[in-house]
């Protein structure tokens, strides 16, 4: 389902993958996110997502207008991770409600895995 924005000049549509993209955006500028992370069913595994993979990492549900989000990560070794998840829900709830115009509803984290800082 698409978000939907009216407004007096008309009416805008976005996509859940425009949205998504935007997220994972945002979520590896936060501190003590390494990237993104897509867990393949078939075999368990773990793949570190990077550049315009990004969007594969985040599941967005929209509905009555609510976005809903559910990102996999993959977090820094040696930092708190749950000051990194709070860190993280803020951000992401704020700049996705600026750059939509929508109520972020909720934001789940997964983390999927741990990864030393190159």
């Amino acid at each position: 389902m698409k978000g939907r924005i009216s407004n007096k000049l008309g009416e805008v549509n976005i996509s859940t993958d425009v949205i998504s993209t935007y997220a994972g955006t945002v979520a590896v500028e936060c501190f003590g996110v390494v990237g993104m992370a897509q867990v393949s069913v078939k075999d368990g595994l773990v793949k570190l997502l990077k550049g315009e993979a990004l969007q594969k990492g985040i599941e967005v549900s929209i509905e009555d207008n609510t976005i809903s989000l559910k990102m996999h990560i993959i977090v820094a070794y040696g930092v708190s991770i749950s000051a990194v998840a709070d860190n993280l829900i803020e951000n992401v709830r704020y700049k996705v409600t600026e750059f939509t115009g929508m109520k972020v509803q909720n934001v789940e984290i997964f983390v999927e895995g741990v990864k030393p800082i190159d």
